[in-house]
């Protein structure tokens, strides 16, 4: 059979998905993997360096899909740095909704193997958030000097484990549609943006009950 020369990066997503559904586990090695689906071996080098880099990439592509869908309500002034995050992450997390149980199955249920996945799609955040005018911010506008000089890697460092936090909720999230995910990320970021302002205690309060009705029911 003729070897396919038109072999994309999204075509190897595509069916390295497919394999890991269908069997449960990677491929045996990447010459037999090209081989059964119709390329050759040294197409495969020309964009990964291995199975687990594809995995680390599947998960950041759908989170650079989603800042590119984002950005089409995302690119006006009208629009606050909080509302671009939140559009963004709703976005990824319905991506990720439409792959969950590929997304589940890379990242599998231990959290050093989800971080270890998920360092490429810590770039790509830190990327976006780089893109997001903490000047503009409306908590900064009664904050006090020390806020007002936190540091852009203390927030995207800050921002990435929010995000990290949300993908762990969403993971064990067994509500329909996995609506309370979009109420958490709506919660968690909020208070985060919004934690000087005249009512801090008011969202602290508001946010401890819903993660303790949630760690409750969970248990």
């Amino acid at each position: 059979m003729k070897k396919e020369n038109n072999i994309s990066p999204e075509k190897i997503f595509e069916i390295y998905g497919d394999f890991i559904l269908n069997n449960g586990e990677r491929p045996k090695n990447i010459y037999l993997f090209a081989k059964e689906n119709n390329f050759e071996e040294k197409d495969f080098y020309n964009y990964f360096a291995s199975f687990e880099h594809i995995e680390k990439l599947m998960i950041t592509h759908l989170f650079e899909r989603s800042v590119e869908l984002a950005s089409e309500v995302n690119d006006t002034d009208t629009i606050t740095a909080k509302e671009k995050l939140l559009n963004v992450y709703f976005i990824f997390f319905e991506n990720m909704t439409m792959n969950r149980s590929l997304v589940l199955m890379i990242l599998g249920k231990d959290k050093m193997n989800s971080i270890k996945i998920l360092q490429s799609l810590k770039e790509a955040h830190k990327s976006f958030v780089k893109t997001l005018d903490f000047n503009e911010m409306e908590i900064l506008k009664n904050a006090k000097g020390d806020v007002k000089n936190f540091t852009e890697k203390s927030r995207e460092e800050a921002l990435w484990l929010h995000l990290m936090s949300c993908i762990e909720f969403w993971k064990k999230d067994n509500s329909p549609s996995f609506e309370k995910t979009d109420l958490f990320i709506e919660k968690t970021v909020d208070t985060g943006f919004e934690l000087i302002d005249n009512e801090p205690l008011r969202k602290i309060v508001d946010l401890g009950k819903f993660l303790w009705k949630e760690k409750f029911k969970a248990n």
